[in-house]
């Protein structure tokens, strides 16, 4: 019952589960088709990547948009896509900063060679070319890092520069087939009856370029017209052909045994005996050491066919050698490789760049034979250190400099001069220099800021141009106080006006600064002065007078009031109080002359006082005076006497001694205890003020005449301070750098006996101590000598005994016929093993590193037969006496059987004495080469740059020139030149011509100011000393007129009233008393003018009248009237009035006199006004100011160069254009120009300036003649100005010493060599010596010892080459051609390509017919050459000769070729006529017209051509003249023919071909013709049932007679 139920389990639950699950099936199958769906209608589109953002370096992000899209194109959810496929939207990337611009470049290789680039679809055949097709050619441009060059994302460079182009149209020439010369001539062909080939060849000449056509075959052969060799005839020569070596095998054990019993040991050199046997036998499973094994080799014998012969008809005497002794070959055996070294990239550059890392391995068993080599010892590849930001940021480096050093001004031209020692207050332009060194700067970790190290490092670290060691600068020059002229002493005052007591006070004078004082340790002077008075007033009336008023009548005595107003002494008005206590007059007396009094004129003014101050010896005075105007009548008043017509008084009575203060220069700015400013320290960054000091100086009260007196003598209010505050310069200490690193020691190893080496090290003075800060240190540069130096290992080779000779074995030796015995050539061998130092063993690795090359394992030997002459070793060599000419020589003799044979008795072959020149120790010199320059031993070495210089270079003075030596030996061969000098040359004094430059005398001084009043110019000149030469500073420009001078002129200004006219009065008037009784009347005064200085130093001395304006000289002399009695008498003219600013004739000037005494008489007076208009420039005038042009740029006195002033003058001028004084200008307070002087540079003359002599460089050739040794200087500072110039000579040379060369010198090659036979596998040998030559182009080679040129090349493969030598029947190729000339690509003559091509080639000949299908192919080189040529290929062409004619191609050079001749304008070789000639009996003519065939003459168109062709009739039995008869028949050219002419019967149309009527006529008669067969048939066969048989005929005989129409 349990099993029916699990039974009927399942089947229940199919029935109630089948179709559910079925139908879940179904609905998954619909799900997963509908994902399928899915997945292809929903596709994942991205955008394009972002900007690299982020840190710099490769820690960067860049971003893109990822989307997910239906195949309709409208974007859905993400969801929806496969999202195991979705792109990446970030990605991490490398961030470009500006600082990596020095890390990274683009670097572009060379364009390659143009490309044929064919149009799409097409092909550019050799038609569609006429000069050049379209071509593409590429070049790699990739972004390295510059470090270590390798390559990065182009991205990081594409940020500062596009990249360059990678591909660019060229132009490609037209495809040019392969050019061949001609063939040559046939060779030879074979004197038997055996078929045989002739040959002949031909060279390429250029290679087929551009897809040109290849080169045709080289080679043509032919059979050679031989008579057949009748049957056993057949002559043949036989050759014996030998093959190539085989393989190297060891041989049987049993060959061992053997050869150990028979073999005799002869091969030892040291004469010892050794145990027989057969060497390399016993050694085949020691590792490293040789083993000696044999090879053999075929031999056959061929007949001249080609086909092989019977050995026996090739053999001959002596055998050929088949088996010989080799070296079994063992392949170099290395070491397993040592552990990686650590990455070389120990910091992050921030690119993504890798480092390198090696490792090495040793060499464990040197390769033997023909082994393999030894592979590379050393591998590198490329490595990265973990992550990225765990390496340090890499070192950067930049250029830094110091400060400035003090401006430093060069001496002027006439400080030059040894005997001036005034170098004092230089100033101006100057140069002023630092030290620029390279430093190392990092990045502070974490952060992206740069983090300095001032530690210098060397300069060729450092990228970019470093910056300028030196400047032009400025030193101000010192300049003196100027001062005015003292001002006219005022009046006795107070000291202070508002404090008045005491009745004493000071008269002072004054002068002011005009130009402040620059540099100079001296101020100005004192610029008040002042004397002591008594009764100071501060105030006074100023009094003026009004008119005489009589008391009673119109004349007579009267009264004048008087104006006073109250002044200040400076003149300004005040108020009257002021003025209170001084008494003043109110009204004076006066008096009106009548008809009948004498009339006296009014006072003069008073006239200048004579003295500026009083002494005991002189006092000051002046006077004034009046003249009688006009004469009394009688009862009238009586004139005064001439003493009372004048009046002295008085003046400047104060004494000549004045008083000033007088100053000490103030002191250096101190600390000042009572301001608490603290005093720091400055740093390297720029100045500050660091508190406030005090200065003070002395001050004194200073007499004119006799010094220092009480201070109470001087005015207390003007006196001097003696205290101010200043600022303190702060402090700066010395900056200097650290200590550089110590220069590297030398990591390789040094051998044992070096010298010591040293190392150094230095620092640099950023900035140097100032004003108490902390001093220098002393040690700039330090040295020491380099410790733990790595020593060379010393290893050496041992070679041990050599082996016994070892020969083939003599079971392989036995085969062959004609060597039975065991003699002849073999081999031996010896250990070879390397030592230490100590003699310990050590690994050939070693050895093979530090001692050379391994020395030969293996030596050929010889066992001598029993027939070979046998002899003692070598004698040593006798000795040699000191002379050169003699010999030395060896011997040695005859062994055993030897002694007794006749032919070892020939001493012609088998010498027993040598003898050799004895070497010869005497040396000659010759000199080589031209001399050196004139080297100035003495100056500093090479320096780096930011290495401080010790002391200047010396540049001229006493040196040597070098020439150099060839040493010789007493045989002229070429010696080392220490065996004649120990320095290699010949020295002799020599010397640079020191420059000298241009010098001038002192400036003269300053001629006077070429004008009086105004703007003038005054003139110092120098004279030429000294011309320079050698390069000295060449002088300034000179003076055209007078070349020895150097002028300079500078503009001055003169005070226009620093002179003046003074004039004394007026005489008394002087009547001429001949004329007139009365003494009255008319008549003349006279006065004395001169000319003075109104300067207060010298007030009122008289002067030249040449400084005075001449036009404006007062009258010496006038007209002058005394009025008679009774006579109206009048005054003198006043002054005429003014007239406007603005002249203005409508305004009139006047000027009025008084009536002094009226006429008795009636007669009346004469005028007393006059009137007359302003007139410009006549009594009016107008004022301007007037600007000068800019002077030139005026420097200090003691400067050359630098900073300057240039000035323009300002004077006042008149509208006439008169020079006037500035007051009349001031006066009219004018506007004044603002910009009267400027600031301006003269050029400084800088000298050039050069860097030391850089140390001489290795010469250029390490030996021979020829060498050069170079050392060079840079230009610091290029000349400036009038500067000493630069040198043309920056570098020097000297030759080398002339050292011998030492070289292998390859022989020619032997031809090939088949040892033994005629034919098959041999070799090509060369000669190797060792000579010695010079290395010029005429060097003779002389031959020396081997040991002299060191390790020997490879024999094998220098020395030695396969080859074969052909056999009778077989192919071979020929030798190589000569090189062609060198070809230029060109187009249209200009060349296209900068380099040529050559080419040679060789052919391959038969020399038998039966393998001319089997030997095929041909060698071609091709070869890069310069100095190549245009050639033109043009296609040549023979006179014709039968409508034939040959046409070749021919190079312009004339060379016959075959190729380069464009095929498309070949000409024809065969001629055609045009049209072709096809009418029956036609051909074609050497004239290129269609004739007749012989017998036949031509009927002609008009236009020329033939119609056809006529028979000529009875020319059946002669010849007939066929262009005669034609001439008869021609038909005649006339209207009626031509009408005709087209009826006539014309089978042919002109072009050869039949005419339609033709083949009409032709059908027609041929369905006559079967008409008639056809009726014909019809009648005979109805007839022919009765015909009866035809009567028997007699049979016709036909001749032909050669009719025609037969």
């Amino acid at each position: 019952m349990l099993l029916q139920q699990n039974w009927v389990s399942p089947h229940w639950a199919w029935q109630s589960l089948g179709k559910p699950f079925l139908l879940f099936v179904f609905l998954m199958l619909q799900t997963a088709d509908l994902e399928a769906r899915r997945g292809h209608q929903f596709v994942w589109k991205t955008g394009h990547w972002g900007r690299c953002v982020g840190d710099c370096g490769s820690g960067g992000l860049r971003s893109r948009a990822v989307w997910c899209t239906h195949a309709e194109g409208w974007t859905t959810y993400h969801a929806n896509c496969d999202q195991q496929h979705k792109p990446e939207s970030q990605r991490r990337c490398f961030k470009v900063c500006d600082w990596h611009l020095e890390l990274f470049e683009w670097e572009v290789s060379g364009w390659d060679r143009c490309g044929l680039v064919s149009a799409a679809g097409a092909e550019v055949g050799a038609e569609a070319c006429v000069t050049a097709q379209h071509g593409l050619q590429r070049r790699s441009v990739r972004c390295l890092q510059r470090l270590n060059r390798t390559v990065v994302a182009s991205e990081i460079c594409e940020y500062f520069t596009p990249q360059p182009p990678a591909e660019q149209a060229c132009l490609v020439p037209c495809p040019r087939d392969c050019v061949v010369s001609e063939f040559s001539g046939w060779s030879e062909c074979g004197t038997d009856c055996a078929r045989s080939l002739q040959h002949r060849t031909r060279a390429v000449i250029a290679p087929p370029l551009y897809g040109g056509a290849p080169c045709p075959n080289l080679t043509e052969s032919r059979a050679c017209a031989a008579p057949g060799c009748a049957l056993g005839e057949e002559e043949h020569s036989y050759s014996l052909r030998v093959g190539s070596w085989g393989e190297c095998r060891l041989p049987h054990p049993k060959d061992v045994e053997l050869a150990g019993r028979n073999m005799r040991d002869l091969g030892s050199d040291s004469g010892e005996r050794s145990t027989p046997g057969l060497h390399g036998s016993k050694r085949h499973h020691h590792a490293g050491e040789v083993e000696i094994g044999y090879q053999t080799r075929q031999v056959r014998c061929v007949r001249s066919d080609g086909k092989h012969a019977v050995l026996s008809l090739c053999l001959q005497d002596p055998v050929p050698v088949t088996a010989k002794s080799c070296v079994i070959p063992k392949d170099c055996e290395t070491s397993e490789w040592s552990p990686w070294s650590s990455c070389s990239r120990t910091c992050s550059w921030g690119d993504p760049t890798p480092g390198f890392r090696s490792r090495r391995r040793s060499v464990r068993s040197m390769a033997v034979g023909a082994g393999k080599p030894c592979p590379e010892l050393e591998e590198r590849e490329a490595c990265s250190v973990g992550g990225k930001e765990l390496l340090q940021p890499c070192p950067r480096f930049a250029w830094r400099t110091s400060e400035w050093k003090a401006c430093q001004v060069s001496l002027l031209l006439g400080q030059q001069d040894p005997h001036h020692h005034r170098h004092v207050g230089l100033c101006g332009g100057g140069l002023q220099t630092r030290v620029v060194y390279c430093v190392q700067i990092t990045m502070e970790p974490g952060t992206h800021r740069l983090k300095e190290v001032a530690r210098p490092v060397d300069g060729k670290l450092c990228q970019g141009p470093a910056p300028s060691s030196s400047q032009v600068c400025h030193l101000p020059c010192p300049a003196e106080c100027v001062v005015s002229l003292w001002s006219a002493w005022g009046p006795c005052l107070h000291e202070n006006c508002q404090h008045r007591h005491g009745a004493r006070g000071f008269r002072m004078r004054q002068r002011q600064v005009i130009v402040d004082p620059v540099g100079t340790l001296a101020g100005c002077p004192h610029l008040v002065e002042s004397i002591p008075c008594e009764d100071p007033l501060c105030y006074e009336w100023v009094v003026s007078e009004g008119e005489c008023v009589t008391d009673h009548g119109r004349c007579g005595p009267g009264h004048r009031i008087l104006n006073a107003v109250c002044k200040s002494r400076k003149g300004e008005e005040v108020p009257h109080h002021l003025c209170s206590e001084l008494p003043h007059p109110e009204v004076v007396a006066c008096e009106i002359p009548c008809a009948v009094d004498c009339v006296i004129s009014e006072w003069s003014p008073w006239s200048p006082c004579s003295h500026s101050c009083s002494s005991k010896n002189a006092e000051g005075t002046q006077s004034r005076s009046r003249s009688i105007l006009a004469l009394p009548a009688e009862g009238g008043k009586a004139c005064p006497p001439d003493r009372a017509l004048q009046e002295h008084r008085a003046c400047n009575n104060h004494p000549c001694v004045h008083f000033f203060w007088e100053t000490s220069p103030w002191s250096s700015c101190s600390e000042d205890v009572l301001v608490t400013a603290l005093n720091s320290t400055i740093n390297w960054s720029g100045e500050a003020t660091c508190g406030v000091g005090i200065q003070t100086r002395k001050v004194f009260c200073m007499k004119s005449s006799s010094g220092q007196v009480t201070p109470k003598r001087c005015p207390e209010s003007i006196r001097p301070e003696a205290v101010r505050p200043c600022v303190l310069p702060c402090k700066k200490d010395c900056v200097v750098t650290p200590f550089s690193e110590w220069t590297p020691c030398p990591t390789a190893c040094q051998p044992g006996n070096a010298t010591a080496v040293k190392q150094s090290r230095y620092r640099i003075i950023v900035q140097d101590s100032a004003n108490g800060g902390q001093a220098c240190p002393d040690t700039l540069y330090e040295e020491r000598e380099c410790e733990d130096i790595p020593i060379c290992p010393v290893y050496r080779w041992k070679t041990h005994r050599w082996s016994p000779c070892v020969l083939v074995p003599d079971s392989v030796r036995q085969g062959v016929p004609g060597q039975t015995e065991a003699c002849g050539h073999g081999l031996q061998s010896r250990a070879v093993t390397c030592l230490s130092e100590q003699d310990g063993p050590a690994d050939v690795g070693d050895c093979v590193r530090w001692a050379g090359a391994m020395p030969s394992p293996v030596q050929e030997c010889l066992i001598p037969c029993k027939d070979d002459c046998t002899f003692t070793p070598w004698s040593k060599f006798t000795a040699c006496s000191s002379d050169c000419e003699t010999t030395r020589s060896r011997r040695r003799s005859l062994t055993g059987r030897s002694r007794k044979r006749d032919k070892c008795q020939n001493t012609e072959v088998y010498p027993q004495v040598e003898t050799e020149p004895c070497p010869c120790e005497v040396f000659t010199s010759q000199p080589h080469g031209n001399w050196s320059d004139c080297i100035i031993r003495g100056g500093p070495s090479e320096l780096q740059l930011g290495m401080p210089s010790h002391g200047a270079s010396k540049e001229c003075g006493e040196g040597v020139r070098l020439r150099a030596l060839a040493c010789y030996d007493g045989s002229g061969t070429l010696v080392e030149p220490s065996r004649c000098s120990s320095s290699g040359y010949i020295e002799e004094p020599c010397t640079v011509p020191c420059p000298f430059d241009c010098k001038l005398s002192d400036w003269s001084s300053w001629s006077p100011c070429s004008s009086s009043c105004g703007p003038g110019v005054k003139v110092r000149s120098k004279w030429l000393k000294e011309k320079p030469y050698n390069g000295g500073r060449p002088c300034p420009k000179l003076d055209l007129k007078n070349q020895a001078q150097v002028h300079e002129a500078v503009p001055c200004y003169s005070e226009c009233n620093q002179y003046s006219w003074a004039v004394e009065p007026w005489s008394p008037c002087k009547i001429n008393s001949e004329q007139n009784s009365l003494h009255c009347g008319e008549g003349i005064q006279t006065r004395k003018v001169r000319c003075v200085s109104i300067a207060e130093d010298h007030g009122g001395e008289t002067v030249p009248n040449a400084l005075c304006n001449q036009a404006e000289i007062p009258d010496t002399v006038q007209k002058c009237s005394l009025y008679c009695p009774s006579e109206c008498a009048v005054s003198d003219w006043g002054q005429w009035s003014r007239c406007p600013q603005v002249c203005d004739p409508n305004i009139m000037q006047t000027r009025t006199r008084q009536v002094l005494r009226s006429s008795v008489s009636s007669k009346p007076c004469p005028e007393d006004s006059q009137m007359k208009p302003c007139i410009l420039n006549q009594n009016c005038f107008q004022y301007q100011y007037n600007l000068t042009g800019w002077s030139g740029c005026q420097l200090g006195a003691n400067a050359s160069c630098g900073h300057g002033e240039r000035r323009r003058l300002l004077s006042c001028q008149r509208s006439d254009g008169a020079t006037v004084s500035m007051q009349l200008c001031q006066r009219l307070r004018l506007e004044k120009p603002v910009q009267t002087s400027s600031r301006c540079v003269v050029g400084c003359a800088v000298d050039c300036q050069l860097s030391p002599w850089s140390a001489w460089s290795q010469c250029s050739h390490t030996c021979g003649s020829g060498g050069q040794m170079v050392r060079g200087r840079s230009v610091v500072l290029r000349a400036a100005g009038e500067g000493r110039p630069c040198p043309e000579q920056l570098t020097q040379h000297r030759s080398c010493p002339v050292k011998p060369c030492y070289s292998w010198l390859l022989g020619p090659w032997s031809p090939c060599r088949v040892q033994g036979g005629q034919c098959g596998d041999g070799l090509q040998v060369r000669n190797l010596t060792c000579v010695v030559h010079d290395a010029s182009v005429s060097a003779t080679s002389r031959p020396v010892e081997n040991a002299l040129c060191g390790e020997l090349p490879s024999k094998e493969s220098v020395l030695q080459l396969p080859c074969s030598v052909p056999c009778p029947g077989d192919c071979h190729l020929t030798e190589w051609s000569e090189w062609s000339s060198c070809e230029l690509t060109c187009i249209n003559g200009r060349s296209f390509e900068t380099t040529g091509r050559q080419s040679r080639s060789r052919a391959l000949i038969v020399q038998s017919p039966e393998n001319q299908e089997n030997c095929a192919g041909q060698e071609m080189e091709t070869r890069p050459c310069s100095g190549g040529k245009c050639y033109d290929y043009l296609w040549k062409t023979s006179l014709w000769q039968d409508n034939v004619r040959t046409v070749w191609c021919q190079r312009s050079d004339g060379m016959n070729v075959t190729g380069g001749c464009p095929l498309r304008t070949k000409p024809a070789e065969v001629r055609h006529c045009s049209p072709a000639c096809r009418k029956p009996f036609s051909y074609c003519t050497q004239r290129g017209v269609c004739g007749c065939e012989r017998g036949y003459t031509e009927v002609m168109r008009s236009n020329g051509f033939l119609d056809y062709c006529v028979k000529v009739p009875g020319l059946e039995d002669k010849k007939a003249d066929v262009k005669t008869i034609a001439g008869k028949n021609k038909p005649v050219n006339s209207k009626m023919h031509d009408i005709f002419k087209g009826w006539s019967i014309q089978p042919f149309n002109p072009d050869g071909k039949l005419k339609m009527w033709v083949y009409g006529v032709s059908a027609g008669g041929f369905f006559i013709i079967v008409f008639l067969i056809f009726t014909s048939y019809l009648m005979c066969k109805k007839t022919k049932q009765h015909q009866s048989p035809p009567p028997q005929q007699k049979p016709l005989t036909l001749a032909y007679d050669g009719d025609i129409d037969m």
